[in-house]
This record gives structure tokens, sequence and C-alpha cells, in this order.
């Protein structure tokens, strides 16, 4: 997995609330926290452990004059374990429901295109038995970064939230039609019948390559 990502230093991985800065970085997160937590670092699965992740309604658009790509794309994901894998598994017997976004960039390299940034935003989490009703938190937000966590992100992103939490994501791309941009206040999420400006603020994505 992490050889699909560039050599470039400016590479990331943005996961729930944390970033993780270059190739090093991103093993600690795929190898160290999903590998080791998920199949006890092996590369590959493991009976009675499911992780289906569906991405779908992908909209790419190659950036002219550069070697960047950009894409959008939302993702729902099945998540849980068998009743026969072993009641010592990390996390015990459970199962989830997920669903986010990603606002990706990749980039060229010697002819072989390459992840160069992946943010993933997981909106919200929902328990088989009761749905997405009620705010479940089967992943939970980064507290610290590493060394302090040592599968932790090199930083923290502030202001990120699960469900109720349904803030947009920023677009990369303008109104296919009217070609403007998707204002600030209209990707904020109001209380019911409240005004905008009373609400969080939007979501921003402040590094864009072009």
């Amino acid at each position: 997995m992490v050889d699909l990502f560039s050599n470039h230093p400016d590479a990331y991985v943005q996961f729930l609330n944390g970033r993780f800065r270059g190739k090093e970085s991103i093993r600690r997160l795929y190898v160290g926290r999903f590998a080791k937590h998920f199949v006890a670092g092996r590369n590959g699965p493991i009976e009675g452990w499911l992780l289906d992740h569906l991405m779908a309604q992908d909209v790419a658009d190659f950036q002219p004059g550069t070697n960047i790509v950009k894409c959008r794309c939302r993702t729902l994901m099945s998540a849980g374990t068998h009743q026969s894998l072993s009641a010592d598994y990390p996390g015990g017997h459970r199962q989830w429901w997920e669903g986010g976004m990603y606002e990706n960039e990749y980039i060229k390299e010697d002819g072989v295109w390459k992840i160069f940034r992946l943010r993933y935003y997981p909106f919200w989490h929902g328990a088989f038995e009761k749905g997405w009703q009620h705010s479940t938190e089967f992943v939970p937000l980064f507290k610290e970064v590493y060394p302090a966590n040592e599968a932790g992100p090199d930083e923290l992103c502030e202001g990120e939230r699960l469900w109720p939490d349904t803030r947009a994501v920023p677009f990369h791309y303008n109104h296919p039609v009217t070609g403007k941009a998707v204002s600030e206040e209209d990707m904020r999420a109001p209380q019911w019948r409240q005004q905008a400006s009373t609400a969080t603020p939007a979501r921003v994505i402040d590094d864009w390559s072009v």
C-alpha cells in the first residue's frame, strides 16, 4: 500500500483529524496502525475480519499544465468481525457502517501515477443495531501526535468532528454549469432553522497543489 504513494516530501494522508506526512509516516499509519491492529501485522486479510470499502460517485480532473489530478469520491463501508473470530481479538466482536468523502490528489512520477495527498473525511459511524441516528465512534479521533502516540499522526487538524457534523468537504472544482465556486457559507451546517452565520465555519483545504 505504501508503495502507491509519491516520494514527494509534501505527500501525506489525512485520516480522521490527523495528518501523516511523508512516506515513513504513511507507513506508520498503514503498517504500524492498520495492519498491526486489524490483521496482526500481516500483509493481507485474516479470516473473519470484514472491511468492505466501496468508493463511488468519483469525479477526477486533470489540472492543465501540471502533472496533477484531483479526485473526489464518496465511500460507504461495512466493517466488523465474524462471530467465529477469537474473543481476544482487539476491540472484540463488533460491526458498523461508515460513510465519508475523499478529496485526493495524484501526481505523475517517472511516468507512473501515484497518490500524492489522500484526504479521507469519515462523516459518520453507525451501529447495525441502532443505525446512524445514534452517534457512535467506532474509530475515535486522535488526541496525541507521534511519538507520544506511537501510531499517531505528525499533526492534528483542528475542528474535525464526526456525526452529527455535516459540513461539506470543499470541492476541488466549480459548479459544472454555472462555473461558480460553492460559497463558504453554503458548506456550513447550521442548526435547524438557524442562520448559517451562527454555524461552525466550513471545512477548508488550504494546501491544494494547484
